[in-house]
């Protein structure tokens, strides 16, 4: 495997909170107190790490059970031994995508076990985690996935298993409807242990969280990756001095979060998730439905909003707190208490994610301090663009590169036909630039001796020329694009492999694909080509 680093600079879209932070530009240390670089800070911060015994073997217990139930290796058996035994955790997650979802999901996992190994090197016993956020409710992110067919264009399957409209996704249990998805899967991976994988994990009698836990729980069996699946009431109930913390806490929270919000704001970055005077950062069961709690009012008037419009249900402190205590299992942290939910559950040295994770924690950060007395360091995860032999020949054949494809379809198909002009035109278009620019400077040189203020007027007449040249040439690449089939067909391909719907490689197309077409061999070689130290993107050439 050949690898070329592309700095996330290059990238579109790469926000300016994550670039800096990759940087570790002094406007970020407010909002992170580590830097990216995890050989920076391990040993400092391991002992930082405070985790009650009677939660340590509680939890160890909840998560025995469960990888025992998603036919765990025996090394993640192992590693559980090790996190009852006192080792901290290196955590990541993900959403249930079908399929196991996009392939930024094997390189978090991925990322955490090269993490937790080099910490174990530097003598902090460390074992990776990888949270499954089963009691999410949006079965819309999660339902489908995006395979490259035989012709190199995307297809999306979905699967139309639902449950209750808003329910957890750890819910919705699959049916009989799920089989002919699976069987369109493995026709477009072809034969192959990985797809023999995805049927035995991909069964009617599965939900999509328990579908996904039992194929991670193969693929990262020899990593020893220990799966966390959230929705787990047993967990919800050692979660409960959190939920409630979020409940007697709401309006220090609330401000804590607006004062970060406005710091972030100040500082020229976005907020990842917009915070609200009447915001809650718990969730709640409501008819079936993950539905949320909104605050009105401070102090001893205030009360506790579920749900919106004339079925709102209004509720006191006192009384929300009451149904905590009876219920946990009902309630879920939102999106910036969830870090904080992870590090309460887990004896956490470092999490793992990408840039909208990064983005979360420079909120949630606030939340931390309030509730555990620490913030956990995030580290950005691996992220890779894999580039399969036949892409690299066509990318040879035309001579353009990935940045090529930031352009977007229609850019790359222009280029590309304009590489393909005929031999004559492309000479004639060379010469006339290489003229133009000799004539232009000829021009402006006996200008300046005839009048100096005629050498602006010059530079904007030459400008229009280059323009109008350019211009033409786009026209002949046009003309030509619509006579090569095969030039267009190339260029779509380049870019739904490479730059799918003008997003990264990682994000649109699912891991099984490369799993399944070049092994779980593969898993060995992106392991390798991880350095945790060196945060930036990744070309890889299989």
């Amino acid at each position: 495997m050949k690898a070329q680093c592309l700095p996330f600079t290059q990238i579109p879209h790469t926000t300016r909170l994550f670039t800096d932070f990759l940087a570790y530009s002094p406007r970020v240390e407010a909002f992170y107190p580590h830097s990216p670089h995890f050989g920076e800070w391990l040993v400092a911060e391991a002992a930082t790490v405070g985790y009650d015994a009677s939660r340590r073997e509680r939890v160890a217990a909840i998560l025995a059970r469960q990888n025992r139930a998603f036919g765990a290796s025996e090394r993640t058996m192992a590693n559980l031994d090790r996190l009852r035994g006192g080792a901290c955790a290196v955590v990541t997650g993900q959403q249930v995508g079908l399929f196991g979802g996009p392939m930024f999901a094997i390189y978090k996992a991925l990322t955490a076990v090269k993490l937790a190994e080099e910490a174990t090197a530097a003598g902090m016993n460390a074992v990776p985690v990888f949270w499954l956020a089963t009691y999410d409710h949006d079965l819309a992110e999660v339902n489908h996935v995006s395979l490259p067919g035989q012709d190199g264009l995307l297809r999306t399957l979905t699967t139309s298993s639902h449950g209750l409209p808003g329910a957890p996704v750890s819910d919705v249990p699959l049916g009989e409807e799920i089989v002919p998805v699976v069987e369109e899967a493995a026709a477009l991976l072809g034969d192959s242990p990985v797809t023999e994988l995805l049927r035995e994990a991909y069964r009617p009698e599965r939900t999509l969280g328990t579908a996904f836990a039992r194929l991670f729980a193969r693929l990262f069996g020899e990593w020893g990756v220990i799966i966390l699946d959230a929705s787990d009431a047993e967990l919800h109930r050692v979660a409960q001095p959190i939920y409630q913390a979020a409940i007697e806490r709401a309006a220090e929270l609330g401000t804590a979060l607006l004062e970060r919000g406005d710091a972030l704001d100040a500082a020229g970055y976005h907020q990842q998730v917009k915070v609200t005077s009447a915001s809650v950062l718990l969730f709640t069961l409501r008819d079936g439905a993950r539905t949320a709690i909104h605050r009105r009012g401070n102090g001893a008037t205030a009360e506790f909003v579920i749900g919106e419009g004339p079925a709102a249900e209004r509720i006191s402190q006192a009384e929300l707190l009451k149904w905590i205590a009876a219920a946990p299992e009902k309630f879920s942290p939102n999106v910036l208490l969830r870090p904080v939910v992870e590090d309460y559950l887990l004896p956490t040295l470092a999490c793992t994610g990408g840039p909208a994770e990064v983005a979360y924690f420079a909120q949630s950060g606030s939340v931390y301090k309030m509730l555990l007395g620490r913030v956990t360091p995030i580290v950005p995860r691996f992220s890779a663009t894999l580039v399969e032999p036949k892409l690299q020949r066509l990318l040879e054949r035309h001579g353009v590169s990935v940045t090529d494809m930031f352009g977007g379809p229609d850019a790359l198909r222009q280029k590309l036909a304009a590489r393909n002009l005929p031999a004559d035109l492309q000479a004639a278009f060379n010469d006339a630039n290489k003229s133009l620019e000799s004539k232009l400077a000829a021009i402006r040189e006996k200008l300046e001796k005839l009048d100096r203020t005629l050498a602006d007027a010059a530079q904007t007449a030459g400008s229009k020329m280059r323009y109008q040249l350019e211009r033409l040439y786009a026209q002949a690449a046009r003309a030509e694009m619509q006579k090569s089939e095969l030039v267009s067909r190339h260029a779509e391909t380049l870019n739904q492999a490479l730059y799918p719907e003008r997003g990264l490689q990682e994000r649109g197309i699912g891991g099984i694909y490369f799993l399944a077409r070049y092994g779980t061999e593969l898993l060995r070689q992106i392991y390798h080509a991880i350095q945790p130290d060196c945060p930036e993107h990744q070309i890889l050439e299989l």
